[in-house]
């Protein structure tokens, strides 16, 4: 007996963060406000998810899509978000316990014997990082430059090439 197959979206939007720590939350919210931006259309090709952090088993919703956008408060990147090109890269910490997108990319490689969907990460920048507080101004300004970003990239339908471009026009 065969057991029919789920399909997957080809795109899958995959946002972490933790929504009770200020400007971490922009992942989970990304995540919110762009599924409730997509018409029909545009969501029956896309899968939202969201999460506290990546996890191992997070490689297997990598599983039969034809690309993947990763999105994070970032401390460090440029304001009001930086966008770069990911390849599986094996961590160098001694714990799963919270992993990097390369990482979980690289977990694919080995479960699966074969290279990821081209996998892009969108990091939001954030300033305000503490317990108990909501999302900054300022992030939540950057987090709306950011949606507008990412609904280009679902209609360009390109994995790596144009990302930069997209970010400047």
């Amino acid at each position: 007996m065969t057991l029919p197959t789920k399909s997957v979206a080809p795109i899958l939007v995959f946002g972490w963060g933790n929504p009770s720590r200020g400007d971490d939350a922009l992942g989970p919210l990304f995540i919110e406000r762009l599924s409730a931006a997509l018409d029909d259309e545009q969501a029956s090709s896309v899968e939202f998810l969201t999460d506290f952090q990546l996890q191992v088993e997070h490689a297997l919703d990598l599983v039969g899509r034809s690309r993947v956008l990763f999105v994070d408060a970032s401390m460090r990147g440029a304001a009001p978000f930086q966008v770069s090109t990911l390849q599986p890269a094996c961590d160098p910490s001694f714990t799963t316990h919270a992993m990097s997108p390369e990482a979980v990319m690289h977990v694919f490689h080995q479960l699966k014997g074969r290279t990821p969907p081209p996998c892009t990460l969108l990091a939001i920048r954030g300033d305000c990082f503490e317990l108990g507080e909501p999302p900054s101004e300022a992030a939540l300004s950057n987090l709306t430059q950011a949606i507008a970003w990412s609904q280009r990239w679902l209609i360009a339908d390109q994995p790596m090439t144009v990302l930069h471009e997209l970010h400047h026009a």
